[in-house]
Parts: structure tokens; sequence; C-alpha cells
């Protein structure tokens, strides 16, 4: 008979989470660690790493064979879970619903953590009202070859036009190459509005920065830092504060303060120096809530852009046809079928003519042959 796997039971806040497979390797290259040794990072960030999950629904991203193997993602949440943890039923674009985990503590976290969830990826909106989102999410996306030193270029540019239009941003590392910048805003607007404010905002850096920023959708239009406006859509998530990221030194989403953003270096925050950080100055993101502020200018902006012929850009592909969108196809694919078209249309009419002519020719044939055939007396 198969020995049984080892499980380690932990005491957090009064309830007992039972985590399997606790020396199960998840980091093996550059750092070595064990599903209980990321379990126990997140329990030294909880307050922070809560902060930014807490109260929503949250698609489950498994690395159930650690951060070297490909994860799944899950959306509904699993049966067999603590009759304490929360759940929601969310509605997608594709009209499917989905009964989604809400973690609300340390326990929550630790036991999602225990599914394989290295990476924490909450939905815009809170639990009590699905429908308006509370936060405008700016994810700067650099291209191949775009340096660390042009991303914090553009996100001090978001944090300069986010205080233009009344709005506090909060930056972080996303743990990857690029930085988000996400703002609290207050719970009026449909995805739709938010994303229409997220695409305005992604233009107007475009504008203020065109060699650094792009807000082209399709890759072959993009350079430099793509300002990715889709986060906002309903049924996005992108990784929350605190969230590990499955690269060799198991490096982390760092929420920064604005004056370390300039000379900030993104491999300094792993799962090896967040805990340090954390205990010395707190959460750089503790005070987030508390400034909720209004799309209004922003929305403005999109008019304004709309009233001189900038329509909607396209959406992500699994979303429905949205009036005033720009054709969703590539712009070279546009084109090859546009030339394709043409020939094609050009094939025809030469087919035609040379049909027209050819007629012409057998009637003219034909009418001289009876000219010529002798009459009867």
């Amino acid at each position: 008979m198969a020995k049984k796997d080892a499980a380690e039971i932990l005491s957090i806040e009064g309830r007992d989470v039972r985590i399997s497979n606790p020396d199960k390797p998840y980091f093996s290259r550059d750092v070595k660690l064990t599903k209980l040794d990321i379990v126990r990072y997140y329990l030294s960030v909880a307050p922070g790493a809560v902060a930014g999950i807490r109260d929503r629904p949250g698609m489950l991203k498994r690395f159930v064979d650690g951060a070297e193997r490909e994860p799944f993602y899950q959306k509904r949440a699993p049966e067999n879970r603590p009759e304490w943890l929360r759940t929601v039923t969310l509605s997608f674009p594709s009209g499917r619903t989905a009964e989604e985990v809400v973690v609300d503590d340390a326990a929550g976290l630790a036991w999602i953590v225990n599914l394989g969830c290295i990476e924490l990826h909450p939905h815009a909106v809170r639990a009590g009202d699905l429908d308006h989102p509370d936060e405008l999410r700016i994810d700067l996306d650099p291209g191949p070859g775009v340096g660390w030193a042009d991303v914090r270029r553009v996100a001090m540019e978001v944090k300069n036009l986010l205080d233009e239009v009344g709005l506090r941003g909060w930056p972080k590392t996303s743990g990857s190459r690029g930085i988000h910048v996400n703002a609290r805003i207050q719970q009026r607007w449909s995805f739709t509005e938010v994303r229409r404010a997220a695409l305005a905002l992604s233009r107007e850096i475009e504008r203020r920065v065109p060699t650094l920023a792009t807000s082209k959708w399709w890759k072959e239009e993009r350079h430099g830092v793509f300002l990715d406006y889709n986060q906002n859509a309903k049924d996005r998530t992108t990784c929350s504060a605190y969230s590990i990221r499955p690269l060799p030194d198991a490096r982390v989403s760092a929420p920064l303060l604005w004056e370390e953003v300039p000379d900030c270096d993104a491999a300094d925050f792993t799962v090896l120096t967040m805990p340090a950080r954390f205990s010395s100055i707190g959460d750089p993101h503790a005070g987030m809530d508390e400034q909720a502020g209004s799309l209004e200018h922003l929305l403005d902006l999109a008019a304004r852009d709309e009233a001189t012929g900038l329509g909607d850009a396209p959406w992500p592909p699994h979303f429905r046809k949205m009036e005033g969108e720009s054709p969703r196809v590539a712009p070279s694919r546009a084109k090859a079928a546009k030339k394709t078209s043409a020939k094609a249309t050009a094939t025809k009419k030469t087919a035609t003519k040379k049909t027209a002519t050819k007629k012409t020719a057998t009637k003219k044939t034909a009418a001289k042959k009876t000219a010529a055939k002798p009459r009867r007396l």
C-alpha cells in the first residue's frame, strides 16, 4: 500500500487549515521553496495580501505541480471547502455563471495557497456589488526588448495624469517585467464605462510619450510599453499585491511608494526579501480603500476622443462585438483580406470581360456565315 501523503495542520486566527504535501517542491531553480514555504510567506505578509483580495470573488490559478509546471485555471469554488469560506455567484460575458471563492482572512488565504494558488487573481468588484468595479486597473506591459527604465518612466506619466484627473494611483511591480497602477474608484460605473475610462487614459499617455507608450491592441502595431485597457473588461483578472510569480527567483508583485518607482529594481522583491520589507515598512498600499475617486474627468476625456472620431478599440476575442468597436481583426490580416478581395474582383471582371468578348466574337462569326450563305431562288 502506498504511503499516505504527509500533511501539516496550521492554526490560523482560530481556524485549522490542512496543508497537504507540505514538503512538495514548488521552486527548485534559483531558489528552493516547498509548498509550506509558500504558505508561510503568505502568512508573513497576510495583512497586505488579504487587503488586495478581501471581499472579492477570485479565480483560482492552480500550480498543483509547482511553479515550474503549467497551471490550470478554475473559476468554480471546489465543492470540498471549509464551511467558513464564502462564495458568490459571478456571471460572465458568455452568459455562464460560476460560484467563486471569496477570501476574507489569513486562513482563507492559506487554504487557497494549499490548492496551488501561488498567484492571487481577484476580480475588480466587491462581493456586495458584482456589476460596478471599485478599481481602475492600469497594466503596463512592455513589449520585447523594452527596458525596465522605460516602464518606470511610463508609470510616472500615469501618476501625473491620474493626479490631474483627481485619482490616486497605487503602483506595484507586476512581479514580471511590468508595473501595475491601481486606483480605487467609487462604485458608480459599469465595467464598460470603467474600460472606456481606461482606454481614454491609455490613449492620452500614448499622446504624451509617443515613443515610449502605446494603446494599440494588436501586437503588430505596438511599440514600447502597452497600456492594456482591456484588463478592465468584465471577467478579466490580474495578479494582486504580494502575489508570487512563477519565475526562477520566486519574484513577487510588490506594492511600492511613488518615490521608489524611479529607481526600483523588480528583481529586489522576492519571496525571500518581502517578509523583512513588510515587517520594516508595512504595506505601502494600506490606505488605498480610503481613497476612492471619480472617473468623470477620464470619461470627459473619452468623450473628447470620440468627438474627434476615435471610436472604441478592440475587445478581447470572447466578448460580443460592441457598438462603435473598430474591426476585430489584425490590420495585416485585414489588409491581406482586402488584397484577396480586390484580386478576386479583378479576376471576376477579367473573366466577365473575356466571356463578353467571346460572345461578341461568336455573334460576329455567326453573322458573317449567315451573310456569306447563298440564297435559294
